[in-house]
C-alpha cells in the first residue's frame, strides 16, 4: 500500500507510448514486465472517463529509422485499447525523446486546466515513464507512478541480463517518496470511486 494521495478535479491522467511497436519484445531486450498492463490501463482509462477527469496521451516518434516506434513503421501506431475519444477531449501529443515534456506543449495544457497530480501510466518505466515523472516533480507537480500500469524489457549489460522485473522495482524504488509517489491501479480506482 502506498502513502496517502489525492485524486481530484486537478488530475491528469498520462498516457505514455502505449505504441503497437512494443509488441517487438526482443527488439527492446526481451521479456516484458507487468502481464496485466493492458488490462490496468484499460480500466484506468474507462474510469477516468467516466469521472470526467482529463486524459492526456502521448506517443514517441522515433527519429531511429530501424525503431519499431519510428513514424515509417506500423509499429508506431498506437494500440486501439488506449486510442483518444474522437471528441478531441483527449489531446495526442507527440514526442521523440524521453521526456513528455520536452518538444510538446505538456506543461502548458497541464497549467491551462489547472492539473497539480499527473497518474502516469505506460512504456517504458525506466525510460520515458521514468524521465517524464521526474520532469514533472521537478516542474512542480505530484506525480503519481502506477506500478502495475507501466513496463519495461530485460536489460543487458556488461555480458549479464538484467530481468525486467528487477529494473522495473529498482526505477520504483528509485522514483519513490522523492520524485513520485507509487501506487497500484486498484488504489487509483478506489480513490475515483469516492469522488
Amino acid at each position: 500500500m502506498s502513502s496517502k494521495f489525492d485524486i481530484s478535479a486537478t488530475t491528469t491522467l498520462i498516457v505514455i507510448d502505449v505504441q503497437k511497436g512494443f509488441r517487438d519484445e526482443q527488439y527492446w531486450g526481451g521479456h516484458r514486465c507487468t502481464p496485466n498492463l493492458e488490462q490496468n490501463i484499460t480500466m484506468l482509462l474507462t474510469s477516468f472517463r467516466k469521472a470526467h477527469l482529463p486524459i492526456i496521451h502521448v506517443k514517441h516518434d522515433s527519429i531511429i529509422p530501424t525503431s519499431p516506434l519510428h513514424p515509417s513503421n506500423a509499429g508506431n501506431e498506437n494500440e486501439d485499447y488506449v486510442k483518444p475519444l474522437a471528441t478531441n477531449d483527449e489531446p495526442l501529443l507527440h514526442k521523440s525523446v524521453n521526456s513528455a515534456f520536452i518538444g510538446t506543449d505538456l506543461e502548458r495544457r497541464l497549467r491551462e486546466q489547472g492539473t497539480s497530480t499527473l497518474v502516469i501510466v505506460g512504456f517504458t518505466t525506466n525510460h520515458c515513464c521514468e524521465t517524464t515523472a521526474r520532469m514533472a516533480s521537478n516542474l512542480g507537480f505530484n506525480v503519481l507512478f502506477v506500478r502495475d500500469a507501466t513496463a519495461t524489457f530485460d536489460r543487458h549489460f556488461e555480458g549479464k541480463t538484467i530481468r525486467a522485473n528487477e529494473v522495473h522495482f529498482n526505477t520504483l524504488a528509485t522514483l519513490n517518496e522523492e520524485f513520485a509517489t507509487i501506487i497500484t491501479s486498484k488504489e487509483v480506482l478506489e480513490a475515483i470511486a469516492k469522488l
